[in-house]
């Protein structure tokens, strides 16, 4: 079972859909995202979000100054600025 997967900036929403891995970067460091985990809510640190999509492809965007919130496969990214890599 895949996660679903919304990223937000301020301005707007960066990305939307179905994942089976990200990894983002809090003020604690990196932590990864499945299918199954735990709730977690944290502070978003500045740099890379990187998602693999549930067809293998990869999505890569630069986030900071927000938070995570994981519950039931929603993986939730609030950022204050966020954008996709090209």
């Amino acid at each position: 079972m895949p996660l679903t997967v919304t990223l937000v900036s301020a301005e707007e929403e960066v990305w939307h859909g179905e994942a089976s891995l990200v990894v983002a970067k809090t003020v604690e460091g990196e932590i990864g995202f499945m299918s199954g985990h735990e709730p977690v809510l944290a502070i978003l640190a500045e740099g890379q979000v990187r998602i693999t999509q549930a067809d293998g492809s990869k999505v890569i965007a630069i986030a900071d100054d927000g938070f995570l919130s994981m519950e039931n496969d929603e993986l939730t990214i609030v950022a204050g600025h966020a954008s996709l890599q090209s």
